[in-house]
């Protein structure tokens, strides 16, 4: 973490997402997931595949810096970060996870957590990553994470929580299930415009994105 904040000029960007759509899904489908599968259906994968659209849209994102040279991936192997019980943090990578539909990302983030927890991963399962997605759990409210060398950026999603949101021109309030999502890249890869467009297609892709049919 030391050498990655040495050698990356970090720089963090957030943006505010309304999780309704999101949450209506995992309402009517987190119970019968939770049966058919043995794991709760949690934010984490939808952000995942929302993030690998912004990322096709935006692909500077997915990139390392080798040398003097920007190398950006045709693929996102995306690395998702797991507490060991609060004795350290690793980031097992699921490959290709741009080719991966919303169950199979839940499916394959859940099946990775466990056998890391269970320390079952060998070195090829954290081998490859090109972007990082780390989860806080649900009592934080903003985070800015650290970059995992050699890519450029990674995203931090914390909390969901219900609070009052403006919904519309005519200024009505709402109670909405809202969260941060914060970006920390490193600036020899883009600017700070280039990521504030990536978030916002981020923030359009979970809050405009019909996914009621994505489970089934």
């Amino acid at each position: 973490m030391l050498a990655s904040v040495s050698t990356s000029p970090h720089v963090a960007m957030s943006v505010e997402v309304d999780f309704s759509g999101v949450d209506a899904v995992r309402a009517v489908q987190g119970p019968p997931w939770r049966e058919r599968e043995g794991s709760s259906l949690t934010y984490l994968p939808f952000i995942a595949s929302a993030l690998c659209r912004a990322i096709a849209a935006f692909p500077v994102v997915n990139s390392s810096i080798v040398g003097d040279a920007l190398h950006v991936y045709p693929y996102v192997h995306l690395g998702i970060a797991v507490d060991l019980d609060h004795q350290g943090l690793v980031v097992p990578v699921i490959r290709d996870a741009d080719r991966l539909p919303v169950a199979d990302l839940a499916r394959a983030a859940a099946r990775l957590a466990q056998q890391a927890r269970a320390r079952k991963l060998g070195p090829d399962d954290f081998a490859g990553g090109t972007y990082t997605l780390t989860n806080n759990g649900r009592t934080t409210y903003f985070t800015t994470p650290i970059i995992n060398q050699p890519q450029v950026a990674i995203l931090s999603s914390d909390s969901v929580t219900r609070r009052p949101v403006v919904i519309d021109e005519a200024d009505t309030i709402a109670v909405r299930p809202v969260g941060l999502l914060t970006q920390s890249f490193d600036h020899r890869a883009f600017d700070g415009a280039y990521s504030a467009a990536f978030l916002g297609r981020l923030k359009q892709e979970l809050e405009g994105r019909d996914w009621s049919g994505e489970l089934l």
